[in-house]
């Protein structure tokens, strides 16, 4: 592949939350943008969450007031920018005396309550549970109730790479760097960054460097770039597993464990619960990482202690486990390492191109944590606009009012559509439906079925708008239809995909 001489202001490595939220900002301030990632958008840590939007109620026993109130308020602007990927969800803490107090969660509570600005979501309150009623064990009588959000997080990252691409930034997936070098050649410090994908090597340039690599971001330091690293980043595993729907409701649990730590069991995806997650420090390769026995033994204790209905590893369905690239505060506890973020610029002298390294952060800071980003290579790009995100919608968000008048609308142009899968869409695209649905007036337009409502034409539209390559990249991220797909469906899906890629090449071709 021939060289790229293209001069960019910012390369971004990483396209998790991180990387696409500080691209995103970046290019709606006018500056050129370059983000690649080394596998699909979304693919490790981004992934691999709760799915929640939280303030993190277990990190003021922590005392990390600023997080908890920067993340409090975060709800509220993420709600206006997306509400078609994230929504209010109420969460019940059962008490249990002998773990912490009522007085001590009630006192948390109030300060959840009031920490950070909260408009929509609704306060705190005390519960009692009906024996009859209650999913819970007949000895838990009472509890608490507060408020914060779900997300698809995999699609908040792509959404924000979308809004990046569509601002002027350039974002390409399956995409490694394989190292980068300050140049200056007498002239405008920059980086010379090497880049591999499948077509070969070439190379781009760019005034400042972003380090948004997640688990790996001290392992590029010091092995692609050949530099030292300002800190240490500890990896924390963190597993989930899936399970036939536990209880009736939309609501939540937040269970105490005898460790002090918590879990949640969340309602996911209309008929399964989510419970997680573990905190485990991990020393492998984040590349290949799997769900232990251990863990999956703590999350059914954890879930058999609180509820009446009693779950083995045969109720499992699925599983999947991420790493929190945490920055190394030298803590004993894997669950007191700080989830707060650290930026380190590295830029000693004026001929030096300048470094930008993320350490740690959370799905729910993201937005934040790009603006803090930004505000650090000011000096770097004094003519570059001010802040813009927190009013800003994301792709699918604008002119979106409510989910259900939207699948309302899309029923009544596209006739024959399931309620279950016009929900979907819905919540997947947001208004950005009618550009996957096109003409579309009927179901039967919508090319081959692939099984359990995905067509051909929303397979098209994932690969042409939202960087989809392969069957698990559309199956696990971007619509979570892999817990309903058989492994043949899915080959099939692969097998249309493949085609897809030829037809495509073809094109170029021509």
């Amino acid at each position: 592949m021939n060289e790229h001489h293209t001069l960019y202001d910012i390369a971004v490595i990483g396209g998790g939350i991180n990387g696409a939220g500080i691209a995103a900002d970046a290019a709606g301030r006018g500056l050129s943008v370059f983000l690649c990632e080394k596998d699909d958008l979304a693919s490790h840590t981004s992934s691999a969450s709760s799915k929640l939007i939280h303030g993190g109620l277990r990190y003021l026993e922590h005392k990390e007031f600023r997080l908890v109130r920067e993340a409090l308020a975060e709800r509220e602007v993420l709600l206006k920018k997306a509400p078609h990927i994230i929504h209010p969800m109420r969460f019940i803490m059962p008490h249990q005396p002998h773990l912490r107090p009522a007085w001590l969660i009630r006192t948390g509570l109030f300060f959840y309550d009031h920490l950070g600005k909260r408009e929509t979501l609704a306060g705190s309150n005390p519960v009692d549970f009906q024996p009859l009623n209650s999913p819970l064990k007949a000895d838990i009588t009472r509890g608490f109730e507060y408020s914060d959000c779900a997300v698809d997080d995999a699609r908040l990252v792509v959404l924000n790479a979308m809004q990046a691409r569509e601002l002027g930034a350039k974002v390409v997936s399956r995409t490694r760097c394989i190292g980068a070098a300050r140049c200056s050649d007498g002239g405008q410090p920059h980086w010379q960054i090497e880049l591999e994908n499948e077509q070969g090597r070439y190379s781009i340039q760019a005034k400042v460097l972003v380090n948004a690599a997640g688990p790996w971001v001290a392992q590029f330091i010091q092995q692609d770039l050949q530099l030292k690293s300002p800190y240490g980043i500890r990896l924390i595993q963190g597993s989930h597993i899936i399970v036939n729907r536990l209880h009736a409701g939309d609501k939540a649990y937040i269970l105490q464990n005898d460790d002090q730590r918590i879990v949640f069991a969340i309602p996911y995806l209309g008929k399964y619960t989510l419970i997680g997650t573990t905190d485990k420090e991990y020393l492998g390769d984040p590349n290949t990482l799997e769900i232990t026995a251990e863990e999956i033994a703590y999350l059914l204790d954890v879930s058999n202690d609180h509820f009446r209905t009693q779950l083995t590893a045969e109720d499992i369905i699925s599983s999947f486990s991420g790493v929190r690239p945490l920055c190394d505060d030298e803590s004993d506890n894997p669950s007191a390492v700080t989830r707060d973020y650290t930026l380190a610029l590295s830029h000693e002298r004026a001929d030096e191109a300048p470094l930008l390294s993320v350490f740690g952060g959370k799905l729910t800071t993201y937005r934040k944590l790009a603006e803090s980003a930004l505000e650090h290579l000011k000096a770097f790009f004094p003519d570059m606009a001010k802040p813009w995100t927190a009013a800003a919608a994301l792709p699918g968000a604008e002119n979106f009012n409510t989910a259900a008048e939207l699948i309302a609308q899309i029923q009544e142009k596209v006739s024959t559509v399931p309620d279950e899968l016009a929900a979907r869409w819905a919540h997947a695209y947001g208004t950005r439906a009618w550009a996957m649905l096109k003409q579309a007036a009927s179901i039967h337009e919508l090319g081959q079925d692939l099984g359990h409502g995905l067509y051909a034409q929303e397979v098209d539209y994932l690969v042409e708008q939202e960087w989809a390559i392969c069957a698990e990249d559309i199956l696990r991220r971007r619509s979570k239809l892999y817990l309903e797909f058989t492994a043949d469906e899915a080959l099939q899906l692969e097998q249309y995909l493949q085609a897809l890629h030829q037809r495509r090449l073809q094109q170029d071709v021509a």
